[in-house]
């Protein structure tokens, strides 16, 4: 029987929910605790669950070998600079807004994969996209008067997320999904140990407000009731990160790249339960474009997809 879910857009679903939780959880700290500090913290929990879970069902420790440590290099980097600039932002905007603006990035992968991937872009697809993209400025009502420097950071972020999906798929064929999130995790780890290291006494913190406090304030022990939150941090970075990677490794750039508006619907209905950031009106008509284009993708990929078909990707067993 034909699978009538492919793994590709499935595994991009349940990355971007992992995601989600990740980006509640950060701008839920982010009043008591450094960034680097809590994505160091983050990242030692996701590495060991990577290694203790996902590498020894993903073919062992031997999947760890590579010969493009350089491209995993600059993939971590792609990855720790989306990271600051979109947890930066998110420390000072709602949460559904910055989740808005930072959506700009299926657009930007969409762009890049046909120019550089060269990968065939059909007008439905292009269609949805453009959807999409409507219902996210629909959200963020540019020109009523919202607008604020701190918008441009998600912004920054999404190119970075671009580039850094571009290079997965450019690096698929030879690396696993769990290779890919495991040298992502050691070049967090190693990055927020520098700059702890350098900025955690906290000497700078009151340089500026909100946002420069979050990014130089001086390191603390965590408090016992955080624990729990930064290690389901962990977790979900980890699972957010092996499944991105198999997403955008086994399908096309730009199929999965519209399935990752999911994330604002969830961005809205967290920032409703925890944080009291009831959406606007012009908001719920964005979702409802949002969520639709997405659908359709998902859809579109499930009716055409035929075991038949010679130029799909396949999955590697």
């Amino acid at each position: 029987m034909t699978n009538r879910i492919p793994l590709g857009p499935f595994s991009a679903l349940v990355a971007t929910f992992f995601f989600s939780i990740n980006d509640v959880t950060i701008k839920f700290l982010s009043g008591d605790y450094a960034l680097h500090e809590i994505v160091l913290v983050r990242s030692l929990v996701g590495l060991s669950v990577l290694l203790v879970l996902i590498v020894p069902l993903g073919g062992g420790f031997r999947v760890l070998r590579t010969r493009r440590i350089g491209m995993h290099l600059i993939r971590g980097a792609c990855v720790v600079f989306a990271n600051t600039t979109f947890f930066l932002g998110l420390s000072v905007l709602p949460l559904a807004d910055a989740v808005a603006v930072f959506f700009v990035s299926p657009l930007i992968i969409t762009a890049m994969s046909a120019i550089f991937l060269r990968e065939h872009i059909g007008p439905r697809r292009l269609i949805a996209v453009a959807a999409g993209m409507v219902g996210v400025l629909i959200m963020i009502s540019p020109g009523a008067g919202a607008f604020n420097v701190a918008l441009l950071l998600p912004f920054l972020a999404a190119f970075a997320y671009g580039t850094l999906h571009i290079l997965t798929r450019k690096i698929g064929d030879t690396e696993s999904a769990a290779t890919m999130a495991v040298y992502i995790q050691i070049v967090f780890i190693l990055v927020s140990s520098c700059v702890g290291i350098t900025l955690g006494h906290g000497d700078f913190a009151e340089q500026g407000g909100a946002m420069i406090g979050f990014l130089l304030r001086g390191w603390v022990w965590p408090a016992s009731m955080d624990w729990p939150l930064l290690i389901l941090l962990g977790v979900s970075s980890a699972g957010g990160g092996f499944f991105i990677s198999q997403a955008y490794r086994i399908s096309e750039a730009s199929l999965i790249a519209p399935l990752e508006y999911a994330a604002m619907p969830m961005a809205v209905i967290f920032g409703v339960l925890v944080f009291g950031e009831w959406p606007e009106p012009s908001t719920w008509v964005g979702m409802v474009l949002i969520i639709g284009a997405g659908l359709f993708v998902f859809w579109r990929e499930a009716r055409t997809r035929q075991p038949t078909q010679p130029n799909r990707p396949r999955t590697r067993r």
